[in-house]
């Protein structure tokens, strides 16, 4: 998985080099700036809305000043990018850390994938639920970027170990699709989850895991 973590970052680095204007000299300072930007915006998105929220208030937030701020981002818009980017990054850390490549078996590894994938959306509900009604303001050229950078490290991903798990259970499927609509369900936790708070936590992600992989052909072992 490391191999695709590195084309995973590097994808991502790419565009944020393209995209946004950084005039901050300390070129190696960029990246923890836009860290701490994106944790102190997170804070006033999750409070405020996107909407609502000012650049003065991020700047705050992240404690920096107006101007320094101005450096490392344009707008809200880099801003709002940047928190897509950070989304997938903790969520591949989450999935790198349980060792998932350590599964021969594409089924246990499948099984370990959803299990992992629907705590971390069930840990970070309010950042998914900000990226998934916010989104739509991004302008043209980010949402572009977002939407492309989602189809190859997240829906991607999902692709490539149901290809796997077709393969290995010799299951006559549409690849692209499954992993599609795999990729939709799993976000059922971030976007519907305000009316399951009388459900234990553990009960859903046991029931999303099984549904999901019956759906695939599959039952939980």
């Amino acid at each position: 998985m490391s191999d695709k973590k590195q084309t995973f970052l590097d994808r991502w680095d790419e565009h944020v080099h393209r995209l946004i204007n950084v005039t901050a000299k300390k070129a190696d300072a960029v990246d923890v700036k836009h860290q701490q930007i994106v944790e102190g915006a997170c804070q006033v998105f999750f409070e405020k809305g996107f909407h609502p929220a000012s650049i003065r208030e991020i700047a705050k937030a992240s404690g920096m000043s107006m101007g320094q701020m101005y450096h490392y981002i344009s707008s809200k818009d880099d801003v709002l990018f940047l928190i897509h980017r950070h989304s997938q990054i903790i969520w591949h850390k989450h999935l790198t850390d349980a060792k998932l490549d350590a599964c021969e078996n594409p089924v246990k590894k499948m099984e370990k994938a959803l299990k992992k994938s629907i705590e971390f959306l069930f840990d970070h509900k309010d950042l998914f639920q900000l990226i998934y009604t916010e989104s739509k303001y991004l302008s043209s050229e980010h949402l572009k970027v977002v939407l492309e950078m989602d189809e190859k490290n997240v829906t991607g991903f999902w692709c490539d170990l149901v290809g796997e798990v077709f393969e290995y259970k010799g299951i006559q499927e549409d690849v692209k699709l499954a992993g599609n609509v795999l990729a939709y369900n799993l976000v059922f936790v971030a976007l519907r989850g305000w009316n399951l708070k009388d459900k234990p936590k553990q009960q859903i992600i046991d029931f999303l895991g099984a549904f999901v992989l019956k759906g695939l052909g599959l039952n939980l072992s």
